[in-house]
């Protein structure tokens, strides 16, 4: 079993950190500056943040808070939402981001994982993958998911990893912010049909949901956001759970 990474998820609406259920009934968190300056300290891994309105606005991800963020950061992070071009995410790795994170565009435009990876690495590339429970499967959405993509998740999720992709990030819309549990069997899917790390999204409510992501769904890495906005948990109690639980991390 590989080192397992804890990673705080920031969802970005008008330059402050959000949170909602099921990608809705959003309310406000903190500044994303400060938050990310807390997890640092904390001890998280790695750091993402999604400006969720990014594509259903029609907009670019805005620089202004990832200028702040950058000043404060001390791990690798990755930004996400909005993000259409290689143009864009050079202006986002010329400030200092580690990661992009694409979603919609990579669906819309798959030649643009291929292109990004080539250009920058594949290691900076995340492809976010947003799915939920289909009558027959798992099925992709898109926009925030807001719209369905008419892909099958397994499926998209091995294109992925073919066109070059360095991670995926996976969030299922049916568990995100209930607090109940990552989805297991979606995450499991995924996991073991591409060899690329698999970052487990939605549904962190309690530290064994984290150690039944990584051991039943095999993913690679772990995902929170309420958990940790709340103070809940913090990430140095996630850490010691996983470690007890068998699991490496980097305390």
């Amino acid at each position: 079993m590989e080192m397992a990474k804890v990673i705080p998820c920031l969802d970005i609406k008008d330059g402050r950190v959000v949170k909602g259920v099921k990608f809705v009934n959003l309310r406000d968190a903190r500044d994303p500056a400060q938050a990310a300056a807390a997890y640092c300290e904390q001890g998280a891994d790695e750091i993402v943040f999604l400006d969720i309105a990014a594509t259903v606005e029609k907009r670019k991800t805005r620089l202004e808070w990832v200028k702040k963020v950058v000043k404060v950061v001390t791990v690798p992070f990755a930004v996400g939402g909005g993000i259409g071009s290689l143009d864009e995410m050079k202006a986002l790795f010329d400030l200092g981001v580690t990661k992009v994170s694409i979603n919609t565009a990579a669906v819309r435009n798959p030649d643009l994982i291929e292109e990004a990876g080539d250009a920058f690495g594949p290691d900076r590339i995340v492809v976010a993958i947003d799915a939920q429970k289909g009558e027959t499967g798992f099925e992709v959405l898109i926009s925030g998911g807001t719209k369905k993509a008419g892909l099958e998740l397994v499926e998209w999720a091995q294109q992925v990893e073919d066109l070059g992709a360095g991670e995926i990030l996976l969030t299922s819309k049916d568990a995100d912010g209930t607090l109940d549990g990552y989805d297991i069997p979606m995450t499991l899917a995924v996991s073991d049909a591409v060899t690329i790390p698999v970052t487990a999204s939605g549904g962190c409510g309690k530290l064994e949901h984290m150690a039944a992501a990584v051991i039943d769904g095999h993913a690679t890495n772990v995902l929170a956001a309420s958990i940790f906005h709340f103070g809940t948990y913090t990430v140095q109690q996630a850490k010691q759970y996983l470690k007890s639980q068998g699991i490496p991390v980097r305390l």
